[in-house]
């Protein structure tokens, strides 16, 4: 795949080459997710671990269709008039768990400002619906900010997910021309008011780098996540994933992504990841297990 589009495009660093995986179990994850007519945030965001997660028999799932809301400038998930909610969504999420042997599920979604609650219910019911069919399974979810509804955060949070992920994905400053349609401050309400409603449920989030930021506000935002309760960080590179995305200002270093890491960790973050290719949902059942290592 490529990130970088057009004559200005930046030579990819060396340490943005990965070497291509084996098939492994990708090609039976993809056809079981057609069967069940399934999306994943994989497919959908162009993620550049998906070829990895596929062949160990993993997937980030993502409810609610593949059509957004918003119109965020760094994302590959379509633009569109969303399609009506599919009630029997979260069984079929269940079954392809079970059927993949998960232990740890994560859920994301595509924003939805066209429903009452923002798709908040329908998180819910797929939370529930993985603990019926496998008791035991631990569910992350990674949401929206649900407009700010305060009803819709707290009825994903009374849910008990076992973590509850919302991502900043940027420092204040950029978030005009990154995330037009979101707002900073009420990202950091978000997760405050987890912790408030729902007092153990683990927080996460995360942002990307080379969009232009400076490390000095990179780190101001971890701070900002700390002050509110926020338990795991992730950081990863940025990728254009076309020529109609904002294109990469930097290539950030490894050497970099460790000053982050080392930040995050002396804020006290339980859990930190800080790397090229990092995502939100990267080895995430490994993230919550450190994290509540460092908790017990």
């Amino acid at each position: 795949m490529a990130y970088e589009h057009g004559k200005n495009a930046k030579r990819m660093p060396a340490w943005m080459r990965r070497p291509l995986n084996s098939p492994g179990r990708s090609t039976e994850v993809s056809a079981m997710l057609d069967e069940l007519d399934l999306n994943t945030v994989c497919r959908s965001a162009k993620c550049p671990n998906r070829g990895e997660c596929y062949a160990s028999g993993t997937a980030t799932f993502m409810v609610l269709g593949t059509r957004c809301t918003r119109n965020c400038r760094f994302c590959a998930v379509d633009t569109a008039r969303p399609l009506p909610r599919d009630a029997g969504e979260p069984q079929r999420l269940a079954e392809a768990a079970e059927r993949m042997g998960l232990r740890h599920v994560v859920v994301t979604m595509v924003t939805r400002d066209d429903l009452a609650d923002g798709g908040a219910g329908h998180v819910v019911a797929t939370i529930e619906a993985l603990r019926t069919r496998l008791p035991g399974v631990r569910v992350e979810v990674l949401v929206s900010d649900f407009g700010g509804d305060t009803g819709a955060i707290d009825a994903v949070a009374l849910a008990r997910p076992d973590v509850f992920n919302h991502n900043v994905e940027t420092v204040p400053r950029l978030y005009p021309e990154v995330r037009p349609q979101a707002d900073y401050e009420r990202s950091l309400v978000v997760l405050a008011r987890v912790g408030e409603v729902a007092p153990g449920v683990p927080t996460k989030s995360g942002l990307m780098v080379g969009l232009g930021e400076s490390p000095e506000e990179v780190e101001a935002v971890l701070a900002d996540l700390r002050a509110v309760g926020v338990d795991i960080v992730t950081i990863g590179q940025y990728l254009r994933p076309s020529s109609t995305h904002l294109p990469v200002a930097e290539f950030v270093t490894p050497e970099v992504f460790e000053r982050y890491a080392a930040t995050a960790r002396s804020l006290g973050f339980a859990g930190v990841a800080s790397a090229p290719f990092v995502r939100s949902s990267y080895h995430a059942g490994e993230m919550a297990e450190s994290a509540e290592e460092r908790h017990t």
